[in-house]
């Protein structure tokens, strides 16, 4: 229905729960939001639960998902996580990548997450030869999002080198396009859909050159679109980068007109004190992925110190070892009263703006992410009668999604004043527990 009204019974509108709100749709965008609405208006679609904007996942690799449940157990480190990762890497082919992706960005859906923040670098073949398509894969991606009702920014990723002053190992030869100058030559005939946006991505310092940031900072700034970039995720690469440079990850992107408002930098976990006020001064982003920073025992970022500094807060899934934008939010504050020992960090609203307006802001999305007149109707339903949600007023909606609820309940989804989860149920998947097994079982065949 991208023309009509849907009638919320409860609807999160950016500071407060408000009871019988009535949204009316046109073109796919929120036209009037009507208070006070007692009872549904006649042929209203009726939303029962809480309704919050759609949820952002501003940092995923899709691939990843199908690591899940085989890398969680043992002993190791990222870098030996990273082994396991590029042998799932080395399978993909255009076709399996859009299988899998389409039954992730499903997966998504059913989780309320109506925008996802695709940071792309398996770009070519195994080897490095590229297909009769240079963009095969990007364009997997983009139609899966597509087949699974979502929004998503295709942040394709320059990927040049295994570290600073090494050339891509066999299993990077796929990531890699040789240089920037034609990274964005192949980068620059993506083309932008209805529900698909094209940024770019640094991968980190250690894959691409100092002397080649420039030239994907300046194909994003000529588009004004999204830059994402890996930063100091591990320490070992904050040592490397100052082995090889002399200065800490921050200080090279800062000093190579990296940083700036409509760049995100993901993680952002070991940094310095320079480094949280670079970021914030310049208006950076800072997309944190706590179930994923937890699962690969990267540590706990410094997102108070961040937000505080100017840095506006974004989430991802990452690797998929959860896929709940929920959890993620709670997780961020969690995980900083472990650091802390004190309580309170973020309000519920602060936590819930992270998860829906400043993710899309932070994926070029900015007409998306609130209840509000000429905002874009994506929208998801959480239930307040379950297991998990029952009991707590309904004015309380926001605390109750942030730290009681989960993905399992989402109730409704809706993209573009349609329907694409409707009572759990994903109207263009019909069975995605099926669709991803099938997809990751044929990785590992």
């Amino acid at each position: 229905m991208s023309n009509g009204t849907y009638w919320l019974e409860h609807a999160w509108l950016g500071t407060h729960v408000e009871p019988g709100v009535a949204l009316d749709i046109a073109g796919g965008r929120i036209t009037a939001v009507r208070t006070g609405v007692t009872t549904p208006p006649p042929g209203a679609e009726v939303l029962r639960g809480l309704t919050l904007p759609g949820l952002a996942n501003a940092h995923s690799h899709a691939f990843h998902r199908a690591l899940r449940g085989t890398v969680q157990v043992g002993s190791g480190t990222f870098w030996t996580w990273r082994e396991v990762m590029y042998s799932v890497a080395d399978r993909l082919t255009p076709d399996s990548y859009h299988a899998l992706a389409r039954a992730v960005y499903a997966e998504m859906a059913l989780a309320g997450i109506t925008a996802v923040g695709e940071f792309h670098y398996v770009h070519h073949a195994p080897g490095g030869t590229p297909y009769a398509d240079p963009n095969a894969m990007g364009e997997a991606l983009i139609a899966a999002a597509a087949e699974a009702g979502i929004r998503i920014t295709l942040l394709d990723t320059c990927y040049l080198s295994a570290g600073f002053g090494t050339a891509p190992n066999a299993h990077q030869l796929r990531f890699s396009d040789g240089t920037a100058e034609a990274w964005a030559e192949r980068c620059s005939l993506l083309k932008e859909h209805d529900h698909a946006r094209i940024g770019a991505a640094v991968h980190s310092v250690r894959a691409v050159p100092a002397e080649q940031l420039a030239t994907v900072a300046a194909w994003a700034e000529q588009r004004r679109a999204p830059l994402h970039v890996h930063l100091s995720e591990q320490t070992a690469e904050n040592d490397a980068c100052r082995e090889a440079h002399g200065r800490t990850p921050t200080r090279l992107l800062a000093d190579h007109g990296v940083l700036g408002p409509r760049t995100t930098g993901v993680h952002n976990t070991h940094l310095t004190d320079e480094d949280i006020a670079l970021l914030g001064g310049s208006g950076t982003g800072t997309c944190m992925c706590p179930t994923t920073e937890r699962d690969l025992a990267d540590g706990i970022g410094p997102a108070v110190a961040l937000q505080r500094a100017g840095s506006p807060l974004s989430l991802g899934s990452d690797s998929h070892a959860v896929i709940d934008l929920l959890e993620e939010a709670r997780a961020m504050e969690l995980n900083e009263r472990l650091r802390s020992r004190t309580r309170g960090h973020w309000t519920a609203a602060a936590l819930l703006r992270a998860a829906t307006a400043d993710g899309h802001a932070a994926l070029g999305w900015d007409d998306a992410g609130s209840l509000a007149p000429g905002a874009l109707a994506d929208f998801t339903t959480i239930a307040l009668d379950s297991v998990r949600t029952a009991g707590p007023l309904p004015r309380l909606g926001a605390e109750t999604a942030v730290f009681a609820a989960t993905a399992a309940d989402v109730r409704h989804t809706v993209v573009g004043g349609r329907h694409v989860v409707r009572d759990g149920q994903h109207r263009l998947v019909p069975d995605v527990p099926q669709a991803l097994a099938a997809a990751v079982q044929a990785l590992r065949a």
